[in-house]
């Protein structure tokens, strides 16, 4: 995933638009596949259920979004896509709650959408320098809120735990140093959301910084 990144960055900052949006269409599609080819296989296998496979959990808008976004290129796309998947999927990826190991066919999907979507934040904010506007964060918190609500819905009419709403996940992850249950879920609204939120978007900025300095730079 790091050398992933860092590849995908390097290359869209040297690399032509065309080029730059060939190879992002072409990482959206990856992100696509691995995600619809995650339910493909619940559903030839015989393993589809709506208390675990109905698409409510974040990573599943995150897919989309981050596919939207690497094909759109547009603004508020592109604030979803990156807040999202420095947060949310990256720790998805280093804590993994997978029933499936290496070679199941799960194993190949899950961190296929999960890195992708971490490539692709990298490629368009730090590659193709697409920062973040004013608000960002406050706009992706309340889309965060609102999508944990559909989720608890889910979770009542399913009685799935989408979103870990209703149990933490099986293998350890940082809801485990949260507290029990329901307090773990109002840490992350009150505490862990906002400040990972923060911290992503202190990485962009930092980052954007440094390039309008070497920008200042050059034209002196």
């Amino acid at each position: 995933m790091v050398l992933a990144a860092a590849l995908a960055v390097w290359c869209a900052r040297r690399s032509s638009e065309r080029t730059t949006a060939l190879f992002a269409r072409g990482l959206a599609l990856v992100i696509i596949a691995g995600w619809a080819g995650e339910y493909l296989a619940d559903a030839l296998l015989g393993t589809w259920s709506v208390m675990y496979d109905l698409p409510l959990q974040l990573t599943d808008v995150i897919s989309v979004v981050s596919a939207l976004a690497l094909w759109t290129r547009r603004r508020r796309l592109v604030e979803l896509c990156y807040l999202w998947a420095m947060t949310a999927t990256l720790q998805a990826v280093l804590t993994p709650d997978l029933d499936h190991g290496f070679p199941s066919v799960f194993y190949f999907t899950y961190f296929t959408y999960h890195v992708g979507a971490v490539v692709g934040a990298c490629l368009l904010v730090f590659g193709e320098r697409l920062y973040l506007q004013q608000g960002a964060v406050l706009r992706v918190y309340v889309a965060t809120l609102a999508w944990a609500c559909i989720a608890g819905l889910g979770d009542l009419i399913t009685g799935g735990n989408y979103m870990y709403l209703r149990a933490k996940p099986g293998n350890a992850s940082l809801l485990s140093a949260a507290g029990p249950w329901p307090w773990y879920v109002v840490a992350t609204i009150v505490v862990l959301a906002p400040a990972f939120l923060l911290l992503a978007w202190g990485l962009a900025a930092l980052v954007e910084r440094a390039d309008s300095g070497r920008s200042l730079q050059g034209r002196q």
